[in-house]
């Protein structure tokens, strides 16, 4: 269910910018900075890019894209 939210006219013009650099829509760029802040939050002591590298390998899952790991390769 969608809810009407008011953010500032800056941050709806930064969403924009990064929308269209990242193949986003609006709202979809606005709901990934939401979801990472929240991770950074929750995580304070990993970086961005490891946050990053963690749900991309959880939509791996998800999407069965997974093998086992082999030690020693």
């Amino acid at each position: 269910m969608a809810t009407a939210v008011r953010i500032s006219e800056e941050l709806v013009n930064d969403a924009k910018k990064f929308s269209r650099v990242d193949h986003r829509s609006l709202t979809g760029q606005i709901e990934h900075w939401a979801r990472m802040g929240k991770c950074v939050e929750e995580n304070p002591d990993l970086t961005y890019s490891l946050i990053k590298e963690i749900l991309i390998g959880v939509e791996e899952l998800e999407q069965g894209e997974k093998s086992e790991y082999k030690f020693g390769k």
